[in-house]
C-alpha cells in the first residue's frame, strides 16, 4: 500500500476554504551532490534495454520538490481555533524545511544529470498578508527561487516551457502561537493569511526547441467533504512539443495524480490516455511524473491508474532501483526523523508509447541522500536516458 504520510502533504489545505466560509467571511489577500552517479549512469530497472538501440538520445527527469509541510493539522481542524494553530504549525514547518537551502541541492541534482526535459510536481508558491503588526510574513517561490540555483552564472541553462496552476487557497494562521493578538473575531489567534498556490512546471534545457505547450486540470477531481462543504482538489498535467539535438520531433507531458482516492487517480490516468487527451500525439510519446502508483511496489487499488496506463500501450522506462518515495517525516532536515530506508516503493516514473520508437539507454535515482543539512525533498528524483530511433 501506498504510504499515507508520504502524500498527505500532497493534500492542499482543504479545511481552510470549508471553516472560512462557514465562519468568517475575508477579503482576498491583497546545491551539491545527493546523487548516485554523476551523470546519465547509473542502476538499470525495468525496461532497460542496456543500450542496444541507437538512435538520438533525449535525457528527461520528474522531480518532486514536496510542497514544505505536513498539512494534516489543517485538515483535521473542527474549529475555527484550531484551524489558526493548525496552519500556524504548516507555515512553522515551511519555513523550518528552507527551500532557499533545498533549492541548492534540487538545482544540482539537475545540473549533474542534465535533462534536456524536466517535469516538477509541487511546485509551491507560499504567500502571506500580515493581519496585525506581530506577523511574520512567510513568502516562498519555489519556481524562482529553484531557477535562481539553476541559472547561476553566465547564460540561463534552463527556462520555464509551461507552468500550470492547480490548488489555491487561503486561511487565517496562528504562527507565533501568542494568543489574542490577530484582528479576526472569529480567528484571535491568527495574526496572519497564508496562502498556499500549487504548480506543476516543465523546464528545457538551453537548446532543446519546444512549442504547443499546454496545460490542463483533469475532469475528474477528489472532493473532500469538510465540514459539510465539499472542495475539489484540482489537479492536472503539462505538456510540450519538442526537439533536442538531432531527435525528431517528440511529445513530453509531466503530470501528478491524485494521491488519496485510487479510483479518482485510476479516472484521472484515464483522462491522460483517453483519445484527444494530453498523451494524444503523432510524435513519440514521454510521460513523467508522480503517479501515486505502481505494479509492483504497491498492492490492492494503488495499483489502477499504473495498470491502465500499461493497458493502453505505455511502458516503462526508468529504474526501480533503488527505490524513490517517501521520507516518512514532515521535517527534511537531517536528525529530523527521515531515513534512507524509508524509500521503499515507487511513484514517480518515466513512460513512454512508441516502444519500438523510444528504448530506455538507462535510468538512475538522485537525491537518496540529505546535503547541506537537508533531504532536497521527501520525494528521490528519477532521471531518463532516452533512444529515439531515427
Amino acid at each position: 500500500m501506498i504510504q499515507l504520510h508520504s502524500m498527505t502533504r500532497r493534500l492542499p489545505l482543504l479545511a481552510i476554504a470549508a471553516v472560512l466560509a462557514l465562519a468568517v467571511m475575508l477579503p482576498a489577500s491583497a546545491a551539491a551532490g545527493g546523487n548516485h552517479g554523476n551523470g546519465p549512469h547509473g542502476h538499470h530497472g525495468k525496461g532497460h534495454d542496456n543500450g542496444r538501440h541507437r538512435g538520438s538520445e533525449v535525457d528527461v527527469m520528474t522531480r518532486n520538490l514536496y510542497l514544505g509541510a505536513d498539512l494534516n493539522p489543517a485538515i483535521a481542524a473542527t474549529t475555527p481555533d484550531e484551524l489558526a494553530s493548525a496552519d500556524g504549525l504548516i507555515l512553522r514547518e515551511v519555513v523550518a524545511n528552507d527551500f532557499p537551502t533545498r533549492a541548492r541541492g534540487l538545482a544540482n541534482e539537475i545540473r549533474r544529470t542534465q535533462p534536456d526535459l524536466v517535469g516538477l510536481q509541487e511546485v509551491a508558491l507560499w504567500q502571506s498578508t500580515p493581519l496585525s503588526a506581530a506577523a511574520t510574513p512567510v513568502n516562498y517561490d519555489y519556481l524562482e527561487l529553484l531557477l535562481n540555483q539553476l541559472n547561476r552564472g553566465p547564460g540561463t541553462p534552463y527556462r520555464v516551457v509551461e507552468v500550470q496552476k492547480e490548488f489555491d487557497l487561503e486561511a487565517p494562521a496562528d504562527m507565533n502561537e501568542e494568543p489574542g493578538d490577530g484582528p479576526l473575531p472569529n480567528f484571535p489567534t491568527a495574526e496572519l493569511l497564508g496562502h498556499l498556490t500549487m504548480r506543476d512546471v516543465i523546464l528545457a534545457r538551453n537548446g532543446v526547441r519546444t512549442w504547443n505547450a499546454q496545460g490542463g486540470n483533469f475532469a475528474t477531481l477528489l472532493e473532500i467533504p469538510i465540514l459539510g462543504q465539499p472542495k475539489p482538489i484540482e489537479r492536472g498535467w503539462t505538456s510540450t512539443d519538442a526537439k533536442v539535438r538531432g531527435s525528431g520531433p517528440l511529445h513530453f507531458v509531466n503530470t501528478h495524480l491524485e494521491a488519496f482516492h485510487p479510483l479518482v487517480r485510476k479516472a484521472q490516468a484515464d483522462e491522460l490516455v483517453a483519445p484527444g487527451g494530453p498523451l494524444a500525439s503523432s510524435y513519440p510519446t514521454v510521460l513523467v511524473g508522480d503517479l501515486n502508483s505502481d505494479d509492483d511496489t504497491v498492492s490492492g487499488a494503488d495499483t489502477l491508474a499504473y495498470n491502465d496506463l500499461l493497458a493502453a500501450g505505455l511502458v516503462e522506462r526508468s529504474t526501480d532501483d533503488p527505490l524513490g518515495c517517501c521520507l516518512n517525516s514532515p521535517l527534511l532536515a537531517v536528525g529530523a526523523g527521515g531515513m534512507p530506508s524509508d524509500f521503499d516503493h515507487q511513484v514517480d516514473h518515466v513512460m513512454t508509447a512508441n516502444p519500438d520508437e523510444v528504448t530506455l539507454k538507462t535510468s538512475i535515482v538522485t537525491g537518496l541522500d540529505p546535503v547541506n543539512g537537508f533531504w532536497d525533498s521527501d520525494h528521490a528524483g528519477l532521471f531518463s536516458a532516452l533512444n529515439f530511433a531515427k
